[in-house]
């Protein structure tokens, strides 16, 4: 069983810092507190955690502030995501790994989520597709490092959608040719269509 801080570090993580109406807003303990069910206390603890991982700012007598991703942190996020998809994309081609039907069924169910309202869940979704292509390579500390950029990646994604109309029919349409790449047994366009959805996302992102 999760104890308070557990509860309280996963909820502001997944449902609070991917929120786009909470970037740049203060966070009120007690009204967090009140929807998990638990005290004040364990939130503070989570508050912490997440402030130690750049993921929150504590600001003196004001309290958290959930701050806005600056366009270095994107940046340095985009070229890390690059670094590391990139190498699983030569990888499971070259040791025969690639994850087709999962990738192929999670695009599938990317391309039934649309509009405003599903925006959270189809970046979900987005992460769990180049986090699967990450797993295929069998490295289990590699897949636990790019684990640990899943809050800023969803951040990162819902607020792009936001930014641009359209951009859910672009990320899919780019996760198509990552998928095509992969099937053909093509590193070099794997990559190559890796570094343009990322790309493409960045320049969302920068432009704000």
């Amino acid at each position: 069983m999760a104890s308070g801080r557990e509860k309280a570090y996963a909820y502001l993580k997944d449902t609070v810092l991917t929120d786009p109406a909470m970037q740049g807003e203060f966070l009120s303990e007690q009204d967090i507190a009140d929807r998990i069910g638990v005290s004040r206390t364990p939130i503070r603890e989570a508050l912490l955690l997440l402030a130690a991982e750049d993921l929150v700012e504590l600001v003196p007598k004001r309290g958290a502030r959930v701050a806005p991703l600056s366009g270095r942190q994107i940046s340095e996020l985009m070229e890390l995501r690059g670094i590391v998809e990139r190498y699983a994309a030569e990888r499971v081609i070259a040791t025969d790994r690639v994850p087709l039907r999962q990738l192929t069924e999670l695009l599938d169910r990317q391309a039934g989520l649309g509009g405003p309202e599903q925006a959270k869940e189809f970046i979900a979704v987005d992460h769990l597709f180049h986090a699967t292509l990450v797993s295929a390579v069998g490295n289990t500390l590699l897949e636990r490092h790019y684990d640990g950029l899943r809050s800023r990646q969803v951040r990162a994604g819902v607020v792009a959608l936001y930014n641009q109309q359209g951009r859910q029919e672009g990320v899919l349409d780019e996760h198509r040719a990552i998928v095509e790449a992969l099937a053909a047994g093509d590193a070099a366009a794997a990559c190559l269509a890796i570094d343009n959805h990322l790309d493409s996302t960045l320049k969302v992102l920068l432009a704000g």
